[in-house]
């Protein structure tokens, strides 16, 4: 078979990918009863995608099953931002490749930001020929019609339809507490280490009038809580000629009176004053800020074509911090990225002292085929990029638990959403800042916004009880 042209654009309306959804309708004996397995990789993204996978099959008479030994179905939801995600999931192909054997009418489908890259797909049609259907991040919404016309062999649908915004479709929400709203697809910033552009294409946003409605549906619905979701989200709009920018955007999602709302991911070359300013004027905008830095080396950050340096990074932090003196910021930083000298990663160190982050996510680099950075040099050696990542895990950690301790004694208002791992009568949920608390409680809390009183503070978590 031969592969498709990924970097070709093949454009199709809403309505065509309408028509084909309700033809298969009319079929649902095809799948009626049948069971499905969804394994989800990667970032909040991929998780509303999931959600999106789950509405479309059930709609067609699937049933979900966690059971992969009883699923007729089984969809892996991938991510590509690192090598390890990469691994995981055709390590859970041997699985289910063990399964298929005794069950030969099996589907076994692979999509999300892998599917998209072509080096998987050569490799999953000489290696792993059981799979049966490969579908990648702009063809979601065909895939009732891609059930119901997949053929004996491997069935590979990628093309990129980049032009296309669907608007309107329903989800499968895993909350009925909180929901992530897409509000745009894709990212034009070509980090030299990302494969974000080339998997999920470039920015598309979405019409602001389609997301106002969905929340406010959403608001009707009981939900507390929204997350907007993009790439860059807060390069929002700017694809779109007469459209609103994030900050008007956010202003106006604040005016529905929903009781809480997110954002993720935010790039610091798109943060305005204008942003800070909205943040800080409205309640219901959660104080809590994930500003990925990557490295506190301006001479990487040039290599990996963030647009910043270190001093405008710590100058924007600064001025957030100042408009909004209790917000909580979380970071991403990269370890080990290709040419990294020991004073590069003590630049790093001296950001991540001076921001005294709530957390961060740290990685060591992960080399992406088809992304600039690939071809750069790396003399860099594992041993070496794994000191550096557990110096820098004990100074995040250490920071992480100096910020939770400070919510010690205060009460604190909690979103609650459903019941703790720690144990039975216990709920969680988080704080306006975005912490995790632990609360002795019954289910009937799942659901409100509660008053809560922290007794005890972790590096990762609070524990609190019910303020009388």
């Amino acid at each position: 078979m031969k592969l498709p042209d990924l970097q070709k654009a093949k454009i199709r309306n809403q309505s065509e990918v309408k028509y084909c959804e309700a033809d298969i309708l009319r079929d649902r004996s095809l799948f009626q009863g049948k069971k499905y397995f969804l394994k989800t990789y990667g970032c909040q993204m991929n998780v509303h995608d999931s959600e999106l996978i789950k509405n479309l099959i059930e709609g067609i008479g699937f049933i979900e099953t966690d059971s992969l030994k009883d699923a007729d179905l089984v969809i892996l939801n991938t991510c590509a931002i690192r090598e390890n995600a990469h691994d995981k999931v055709f390590g859970f192909l041997g699985r289910c490749k063990h399964e298929k054997a005794s069950r030969k009418d099996m589907i076994i489908s692979i999509c999300g930001c892998m599917a998209q890259e072509p080096s998987v797909c050569e490799e999953i049609l000489r290696k792993h020929k059981y799979v049966d259907l490969v579908f990648g991040t702009h063809n979601i919404h065909d895939l009732p019609n891609m059930l119901k016309n997949k053929m004996s062999e491997t069935s590979i649908e990628v093309e990129s339809i980049e032009g296309n915004v669907y608007e309107n479709l329903e989800y499968k929400r895993d909350s009925k507490i909180e929901a992530w709203i897409n509000i745009m697809y894709g990212c034009d910033k070509f980090c030299t280490y990302c494969i974000v552009p080339y998997t999920r294409g470039k920015q598309r946003s979405r019409r602001s009038e389609n997301i106002l409605k969905e929340i406010e549906k959403l608001k009707y619905e009981g939900y507390k809580e929204v997350t907007l979701l993009g790439q860059n989200v807060n390069a929002y709009g700017k694809d779109i000629e007469d459209e609103l920018s994030f900050p008007e955007l956010l202003a106006r999602v604040s005016d529905t009176g929903i009781d809480r709302i997110r954002f993720v991911t935010s790039h610091p070359w798109d943060f305005t004053d204008e942003l800070i300013d909205v943040i800080a004027s409205r309640k219901n905008i959660m104080p809590y800020i994930h500003l990925p830095l990557q490295s506190g080396s301006s001479r990487i950050l040039k290599l990996m074509g963030r647009r910043y340096t270190k001093e405008e990074y710590l100058e924007l932090y600064e001025k957030i911090k100042k408009r909004i003196p209790d917000a909580a910021i979380t970071t991403d930083i990269i370890v080990g990225f290709p040419g990294e000298t020991a004073e590069d990663f003590e630049e790093t160190l001296d950001v991540v002292r001076k921001c005294k982050y709530d957390n961060a996510f740290t990685f060591i680099f992960s080399k992406r085929v088809g992304t600039p950075a690939e071809k750069l040099e790396d003399p860099i050696t594992k041993e070496e990029k794994e000191e550096r990542l557990k110096k820098l895990n004990v100074l995040v950690n250490d920071y992480s638990l100096e910020a939770n301790r400070k919510y010690l004694g205060k009460t604190v208002d909690v979103l609650i959403t459903g019941p703790s791992e720690k144990g039975e009568n216990i709920v969680c949920g988080y704080t306006e800042t975005m912490k995790l608390v632990n609360i002795t409680g019954g289910s009937d809390l799942i659901g409100t916004i509660a008053k809560v009183k922290i007794k005890e503070a972790k590096s990762f978590s609070l524990d609190g009880v019910i303020e009388k």
